[in-house]
């Protein structure tokens, strides 16, 4: 390998979600998900989460009966269903080694508890996946990236029931069983750790559906639940699909201790700790004692059988995959300022610059969280989310991105690092290559693309694609495998 390029077959590329870029959420037999529910607030401060997040079951009947897309921006996503061929077009013409996407589970079983799978949806993606053969782009495919049938939801509080791991795994085969012939590398859960967050989004979980002061000890059943699917999924593929590989999905949430105060590193190390676990769980196959602990220090019991231990313990995974936007820091002190991340709060660290939103960017966090998580777990990495959210302006018919070629440059040069230290790293997908639609606060201002989407909060525009400056640069990153990068 020459020292100022990556290894010879990394895999570059980027991220999308199917509930984000699809659209066509009511054509060709398509059910109704969580991510359908997930309304535009435009009096909410962008930066105010729980307020974006915030799920009743008043609310979420609400927005099933609704049979529009006017306050439902994922419903409208940018179209993929109809353009999907002009916008693998571009990614190919980016030099895309591979694209992470998803498969909506709804395309395929509406309400999660058909007997059949619905075909148009199957044909839908067997076109799409016919397309990156075509154009030699690995899919990764993420099985579950809170897109859950809104049926579940309502019908069983979705994860906290035990019935619906039933209805992931015969999801899941018949992705493996139609699919499989075109994908090798599969993902279970995106952020499967994010359910602390916003459980509705991740697990289907309303909390008021929950028993009286139990909403916790409902996630966590929720949790365990998406553990055991995961672990037979991935028995599943490795048994469908010969040489498959199945990775877990992790939010990389570094944080720093604000200072050298014992109790801001202690207030950290469980922040980390906590952190790795869902990791822990898929890559070792055990809970990790002190969670155990914990959960009984707070009076959390779960429905936990030997069978579902012994299930975890055989079928772990092959790699693990994170995603990696910002870090953040920890302290004691009641009043320190904090600052928004990836759907969390964490304390300002000072050293830092913050994006329009408020994530604080730090490429050197994921060189740390690169040999960390090699280091804890001695399976291949994957980056399978990264970038940086920011209103563009159109200028000269185009957009001067230069704030974008510079996050990601730092990143990337973190990266070489990290395996130039002997990390395994094998694949690298920016999160939306193009322009889709928020996951958080359903927003299209905040563009995380190398190409744009005429589009608006509200859904006015064109959709006409238009390469940014940012395009032409990532073009050359990956047909140098990183060389121009130090040019």
């Amino acid at each position: 390998m020459n020292k100022q390029t990556f290894p010879e077959n990394f895999l570059w590329g980027g991220a999308i979600a199917a509930n984000q870029v699809e659209g066509g959420w009511n054509i060709d037999g398509k059910g109704l998900s969580v991510a359908d529910m997930a309304t535009y607030k435009p009096a909410v401060d962008v930066k105010d989460y729980a307020a974006h997040m915030e799920v009743t079951t008043e609310a979420v009947e609400k927005a099933a009966a609704d049979l529009t897309d006017t306050w439902y921006p994922k419903r409208r996503g940018i179209d993929f269903y109809h353009r999907y061929k002009e916008d693998l077009a571009l990614f190919a013409e980016m030099g895309f080694k591979t694209l992470r996407l998803s498969i909506a589970w709804t395309r395929i079983f509406p309400t999660g508890e058909e007997a059949e799978p619905n075909e148009k949806g199957i044909a839908f993606y067997e076109a799409v996946f016919k397309e990156m053969k075509r154009l030699n782009i690995e899919p990764i495919v993420t099985l579950s990236h809170y897109e859950m049938p809104v049926f579940l939801s309502l019908k069983y509080n979705g994860w906290v029931d035990r019935k619906v791991i039933d209805d992931f795994v015969r999801f899941a085969d018949v992705c493996y069983d139609r699919f499989g012939k075109y994908v090798n590398y599969w993902l279970t859960f995106n952020e499967i750790d994010s359910i602390h967050r916003h459980p509705f989004t991740t697990a289907g979980v309303i909390p008021d559906k929950c028993e009286e002061g139990q909403v916790e000890r409902d996630i966590y059943q929720a949790l365990h639940h998406q553990f055991v699917a995961s672990a037979l999924v991935t028995k599943s593929a490795h048994e469908k699909i010969q040489g498959s590989q199945v990775g877990c999905m992790l939010t990389k949430l570094m944080t720093y201790p604000l200072t050298c105060a014992p109790l801001d590193v202690e207030l950290t190390q469980k922040k980390n700790l906590e952190n790795n676990f869902y990791a822990d769980v898929q890559v070792k196959g055990v809970y990790p004692k002190m969670i155990l602990k914990d959960l009984e220090n707070r009076g959390i019991h779960l429905n936990m059988t030997e069978e579902d231990l012994t299930i975890l313990q055989a079928h772990t995974v092959d790699f693990v995959s994170f995603s990696y936007y910002m870090s953040m820091a920890e302290s004691g002190d009641p009043d320190a300022e904090r600052t928004p991340g990836n759907t969390v709060l964490g304390v300002k660290n000072p050293y830092l610059p913050s994006t329009e939103w408020g994530w604080q960017i730090d490429p050197k966090g994921l060189k740390i969280s690169l040999i960390e998580l090699y280091d804890r777990y001695n399976v291949p990495l994957m980056i399978v989310e990264n970038g940086m959210g920011a209103v563009d302006k159109l200028e000269d018919g185009t957009i001067h991105d230069t704030y974008r070629m510079a996050y990601f440059a730092e990143h990337f040069k973190q990266m070489k690092e990290a395996i130039d230290e002997g990390v395994d790293l094998i694949g690298y997908t920016s999160w939306g290559p193009i322009d889709l639609v928020s996951a958080g606060t359903s927003q299209m201002s905040k563009r995380y693309g190398f190409i744009y989407v005429d589009a608006d909060d509200e859904g006015n525009g064109t959709y006409d694609r238009m390469r940014k400056d940012s395009f032409y640069w990532y073009q050359k990153v990956i047909e140098t495998n990183g060389a121009s990068l130090y040019e």
